[in-house]
């Protein structure tokens, strides 16, 4: 035998060693015992974990040997680990890695008078490891009084940063709460739930107001419930970059996929929101020259304003010879490569590229805002519902709107209390009064003429005619559809797009549209809004400027057009939301029910179960339902174990694009349709029948 450095001697083959020696024994010299108790084999993670300490601190635990010896008990050279296995593995993995040769020096202890099986089984068996709270306030322990990072932390214990992270970040939890998972009465998903925050007091506020649900996704809810989700409109418009350097902390979730985190300071977010969208605003006002702007986080549904639309403009000579030789080299580059079984050359994809933006940005002139309307309105920016910029023009208080002059019972018109005449001349009374008169109260009222027809007629006469008219009226305008439609549409029209459109129609029609945005946060946002915002934005330009001429328009209107236009005001007034306390409305749900099945409403392409808009609000067994409707049992029990919130984004994806919807959305299937899917053959005479009934 030779001596180390440790004083340790090193075995020589051939050397026999007492019991109870400390030796070092070359690595490729050891081999495991037949009977070591651990048959499951050492998972690659626990090998790893021990390498990567071993090559940090060293083996600080001596391996237990047994001489190993042939039938005839002659010594091989050899030696059988009967304790410390996995470290002999863990010395292989590095020998591998080459980060030590393979007769590198192993410390033992000899053993040759224990059993082998039974030393291995008492390793395994009368130790106790160290409770998680404690590894977890050691490991941040590491971090806090060595200065250690999670990436050192990590290639010391063979764990992932990750892990690392984890760890410390549970050991940050409240030393009260720690205690509280020591005794048992917290379960480790509780005490991750608690580390999504470092805010101890905030930490034992929540614990002691804790109700019988101590579900995890109940613990992070009321911890977060004062923070702003990264996924909140205003959090993606201000960016995550932006919120931190300004001060700004985000709480980070290392047990969940918290899709960003949580911004923790909402009130700074608000302020950066605000100012980021007064910015824009201010470019807005700049660059189209409106009278005011007004940035908001939120529409201000209650402004209380007449809106101005755009209205079609004719192009100038210029702009309309861009279009033309836009659209035709367009057209043009498009026959040429239309049949090419080639990707598109660059330069020619950028072109097409180029000459498209050109034709819409010459598009976008066709309507423009009267120039007095936009010296005299304004403009909203607000966050839309995805975080962008949304931006709504042309709104006009009323101290900005254009005062009508009033006009006197002879014609003449009467500004600021005075008369006027046709050149603007200021009448004074007598002049209003006639010659010698002085327009006093007291003159006796002259002889009445019989040749006189300038006196009005009496009050009661002109209601007797107008009512035999008005009977006329009805009677004559029952007798033609055709301009009964044009008088309809008119009404709807004059209240639908006009300031004081209410007094400018005789048919006493009155449309009214229920606010959903007070029934649904951020409806006004989603993309069936803007579509139909688009829609009716579209017909506001076309509208003529002075409901005055509104008659003539609509009169003007192809029937297509015309039916159109009804058909937009019409759906205006559509309102199918269930409100609990309405429960004499049966019949009118009922009505649109039958309503949606008549123009076969598909609700798939409006709307969607996600998390927020459904599977987050109801119950785990709604849940379940959904999934079960949509794909069947064996993908509702996949999820089935899961914690609700876990179950709920779980559900998300696997509806994604099942087309699933609740009862409450589904339309039931037209008769129309199933008779035509039925019997290919019906004809059109079958398909209005059915509709009809």
């Amino acid at each position: 035998m030779t001596t180390t450095a440790t004083n340790a001697p090193t075995v020589e083959h051939g050397t026999t060693v007492e019991h109870g020696t400390t030796v070092f024994i070359p690595l490729n010299k050891l081999k495991k015992h037949p009977r070591n108790a651990r048959k499951t084999p050492h998972s690659e993670a626990s090998i790893e974990a021990k390498a990567a300490s071993i090559a940090a601190k060293g083996i600080l635990q001596n391996l237990v040997v047994e001489p190993e010896t042939d039938a005839d008990g002659a010594p091989t050279g050899f030696y059988l680990v009967s304790v410390g296995e996995g470290r002999r593995l863990a010395q292989m993995l590095r020998v591998k890695r080459k980060e030590i040769k393979k007769t590198e020096a192993i410390r033992c202890v000899i053993d040759t008078a224990n059993d082998a099986a039974e030393i291995s089984l008492d390793e395994n068996v009368t130790r106790e490891d160290l409770h998680p709270a404690d590894q977890f306030e050691r490991f941040r322990e590491l971090s806090e009084d060595r200065g250690w990072g999670a990436e050192e932390i990590a290639a010391r214990f063979g764990v992932t940063p990750h892990v690392v992270k984890q760890r410390m970040r549970l050991g940050a939890v409240s030393p009260k709460l720690l205690q509280v998972y020591r005794d048992g009465e917290l379960t480790l998903d509780q005490l991750m739930a608690f580390a999504i925050t470092d805010d101890h007091a905030r930490q034992e506020h929540v614990y002691e107001n804790l109700s019988y649900n101590r579900d995890p996704s109940i613990i992070r809810r009321d911890l977060t419930k004062m923070n702003v989700a990264a996924t909140d409109r205003c959090a993606v418009f201000v960016g995550a970059q932006a919120y931190t350097e300004a001060g700004g902390n985000i709480i980070r979730d290392l047990f969940t996929d918290d899709r960003g985190g949580f911004f923790e300071d909402p009130a700074l977010l608000d302020r950066l929101a605000v100012e980021k969208l007064e910015g824009i605003a201010a470019e807005v006002r700049e660059a189209e020259g409106w009278k005011w702007t007004a940035a908001y986080l939120d529409f201000p549904h209650a402004h209380g304003m007449r809106r101005a639309y755009p209205h079609s403009v004719e192009l100038s000579e210029e702009d309309a010879a861009a279009y033309d030789a836009a659209q035709d080299e367009l057209e043009r580059l498009t026959a040429e490569w239309e049949d090419a079984d080639i990707d598109l050359p660059p330069e020619v994809d950028t072109r097409l590229a180029e000459l498209e933006a050109e034709i819409e940005r010459i598009d976008a002139k066709r309507h423009a805002y009267d120039p007095d309307e936009i010296a005299r309105g304004g403009v909203f920016v607000v966050v839309a519902h995805d975080g962008e910029t949304r931006i709504e023009r042309g709104f006009i208080r009323a101290e900005d709107e254009a005062s009508e002059p009033e006009t006197a019972e002879d014609g003449e018109t009467v500004i600021d209390g005075v008369c006027v005449n046709g050149d603007g001349e200021i009448i004074d009374g007598d002049e209003r009064d006639g010659e010698g008169g002085d327009g006093s109260a007291n003159e006796p009222e002259p002889e009445e003429d019989a040749g006189d027809d300038g006196k009005p007629l009496p009050d009661s006469l002109i209601r007797d005619l107008t009512a035999h008219r008005t009977l006329g009226l009805r009677l004559a305008l029952g007798e033609q559809p055709d301009m009964a439609l044009i008088a309809v549409i008119h009404t709807l029209a004059a209240q639908t797009f006009y300031r004081g459109g209410s007094e400018a129609h005789c048919l006493e029609i009155r449309p009214t549209s229920n606010y959903l945005a007070a029934h649904a946060d951020g409806i006004e946002d989603t993309a069936a809004a803007k579509m139909l915002n688009d829609r009716h934005d579209g017909w506001a330009a076309d509208m003529p400027r002075d409901v005055a001429d509104l008659w003539g328009f609509i009169a003007g209107l192809d029937h297509a057009s015309l039916m159109a236009l009804l058909a937009h005001c019409a759906s205006l007034t559509v309102n199918a939301v269930k409100l609990p306390w309405e429960q004499n409305k049966r019949r009118a749900h009922e009505t649109a029910d039958k309503l949606a099945t008549a123009v076969t409403l598909d609700m798939t392409a409006h709307w969607t179960p996600t998390v927020r808009t459904y599977l987050g609000r109801v119950t785990k067994a709604h849940i379940l339902a959904a999934v079960r409707d949509a794909l069947g049992d064996e993908a509702a029990e996949r999820i089935a174990d899961k914690k609700k919130m876990e179950m709920a984004e779980a559900a998300e994806q696997l509806l994604a694009g099942t087309g699933w919807l609740p009862p409450v959305l589904r339309t039931e299937r037209p008769a129309w349709l199933t008779d035509q899917q039925a019997a290919p053959e019906a004809g059109n005479d079958d398909h209005f029948a059915i509709a009809a009934e």
